[in-house]
């Protein structure tokens, strides 16, 4: 190596003219109003030039009584590589056909690895990945878990695996519901 090879100044200026070529051919995009380098002010703006195919967002599919498809058998939760996926069961007595349910089914999403082995590994179709972005912004990591009540919010007016009867009647305040089912409390 020669001193002036060790002297790294012919790299330096070499990767000083990358970046200034760079810059220059992103701002003559800029100015001419054609595409340049994207900047998104996240969380504020989300990138609408995601692909159509993107999935990001775990949900939780439903029953058509409003309650979560998932029998709560933990394969999600096992096959998980990340074991970012926590669920607790509950059993209901009174309901022959899906004795288990979940009663917390909760995502870290500070961990999630987004690789969907978990929607893979579901026998009953009960968790699926949509096209929205989660919202990862968060102060600490114990506000970026995905609760059980946010995974149910989807509700697709079609859905080509299953239909989507409308939801009955929530019962008004004071009316218990049978079987005691609640939401997440966590």
């Amino acid at each position: 190596m020669t001193w002036w090879e060790r002297a790294y100044l012919p790299e330096i200026l070499r990767g000083l003219g990358i970046t200034t070529g760079i810059f220059l051919r992103n701002m003559a995009k800029w100015v001419t109003g054609r595409r340049g380098a994207v900047t998104t002010y996240y969380p504020e703006e989300k990138r609408a030039d995601f692909a159509p195919r993107n999935r990001g967002k775990h949900i939780l599919t439903q029953r058509p009584d409003g309650s979560p498809q998932c029998i709560a058998c933990n394969m999600c939760a096992t096959v998980c590589p990340a074991k970012v996926i926590e669920i607790e069961a509950g059993f209901d007595a009174n309901d022959p056909q899906h004795p288990k349910y979940p009663v917390r089914f909760e995502i870290d999403y500070s961990r999630c690895v987004f690789c969907g082995l978990c929607i893979e590994a579901c026998p009953e179709d009960a968790i699926r990945m949509e096209q929205d972005v989660p919202s990862l912004v968060a102060g600490d990591r114990w506000a970026m878990w995905l609760t059980m009540d946010e995974m149910l919010t989807w509700n697709p007016k079609q859905d080509v695996a299953k239909p989507y009867p409308p939801k009955p009647a929530r019962p008004a305040p004071g009316e218990g519901a049978p079987g005691g089912r609640g939401p997440s409390t966590h």
